[in-house]
């Protein structure tokens, strides 16, 4: 059981730091308004995380690849990514003012954060890898309670991520020049597009 707990959390922290829409977006959300609406960000993205890796670990994964789920989904996807590419290259072209979120501000960013994650289609494929992965480790088909192990160590990295990447956004916020900012909305502008771009194309 501690071999699948372990492989589950360093999956986890693999999934969770890797550069994509959420590290974006929570970069984005947290150098304008700080640590709360980053890490709610972060927190959204987990709630979808926790579904897909029911989803895959439970084998209802090859579901989603019949084109009836996978293109709606995609295009979802594609066109949520692209419109949050375009609000952060405005940002960095008119630099939003740091203050504290609006009433609501966190409600949003969990939104947001739940959204990119249930649009993603890759999260169909990383769980549905990570179920067979779990196959390989036992040897077998996993039980319930090796199946509950795997999860609740990936959870627990997912959890502790958020934390620290809410935590280092926080950070590069305080001190971090207004050109460094401009480029760090930039940066993220471009790589939200250019995700959006992929995800259309893996649909099409």
């Amino acid at each position: 059981m501690l071999t699948i707990f372990l492989s589950a959390f360093v999956f986890g922290v693999v999934f969770c730091l890797s550069p994509g829409a959420i590290l974006a977006e929570t970069l984005r959300r947290g150098l304008q308004h700080g640590f709360a609406p980053a890490l709610c960000v972060q927190v959204g993205s987990l709630l979808g995380d926790a579904l897909w890796a029911l989803i895959g670990l439970t084998g209802l994964a090859l579901l989603f690849e019949y084109p009836a789920f996978k293109l709606p989904l995609g295009l979802a996807c594609a066109l949520y990514l692209a419109w949050l590419g375009i609000g952060s290259l405005r940002d960095a072209w008119h630099l939003p003012v740091a203050d504290s979120e609006a009433v609501g501000g966190e409600r949003s960013a969990l939104a947001v954060g739940a959204a990119l994650s249930l649009t993603n289609p890759k999260n169909i494929v990383y769980w549905g890898a990570l179920g067979t992965a779990l196959a390989g480790i036992v040897g077998d088909t996993p039980s319930h309670a090796q199946t509950l192990t795997f999860f609740g160590g990936f959870m627990l990295a997912s959890v502790l991520c958020c934390f620290v990447t809410a935590g280092l956004v926080e950070l590069l916020r305080t001190s971090a020049s207004d050109r460094w900012q401009r480029v760090s909305y930039g940066l993220c502008g471009v790589a939200l597009l250019y995700l959006a771009g992929l995800a259309l194309r893996g649909v099409l």
